[in-house]
């Protein structure tokens, strides 16, 4: 694998260079809830950590999709109906930023198990 994989995370270095799973842990931390950074064993076994992290972010995804189905009739008649676009930009937004988030973990949880990336003809 290396940086020029798509969705790689831009924040870590390729696989086998010097530094990338910390990089990786470092990445990986951010996209848990804060109290995940008490856990020492996540550190130690990154690999767990990229496998219980792109869980939780797909988690976050599937959450979001039903937000988007609820939210017109749930929330939308609660808010003034010029608000409603721009709250619903903001999900679309963080929607995006989830589902790449999800694949840079995936993409994280194949490199710490060894597997390596080779382009396709």
């Amino acid at each position: 694998m290396s940086s020029t994989i798509p969705g790689w995370p831009a924040a870590v270095r390729p696989p086998d260079a010097p530094g990338w799973r910390e990089d990786a842990v470092a990445w990986l931390l951010d996209l848990c809830p804060a109290d995940f950074r008490a856990y020492t064993g996540w550190r130690r076994h990154p690999l767990m950590l990229a496998w219980i992290a792109e869980r939780h972010v797909t988690g976050q995804v599937e959450v979001m999709r039903q937000a988007w189905r609820d939210v017109r009739l749930q929330v939308g008649v609660h808010v003034p109906p010029e608000a409603l676009p721009g709250l619903l930009e903001h999900m679309t937004t963080e929607g995006r930023r989830l589902a790449e988030a999800q694949r840079g973990a995936r993409l994280l949880v194949e490199a710490l198990r060894g597997e390596r990336w080779v382009p396709r003809l």
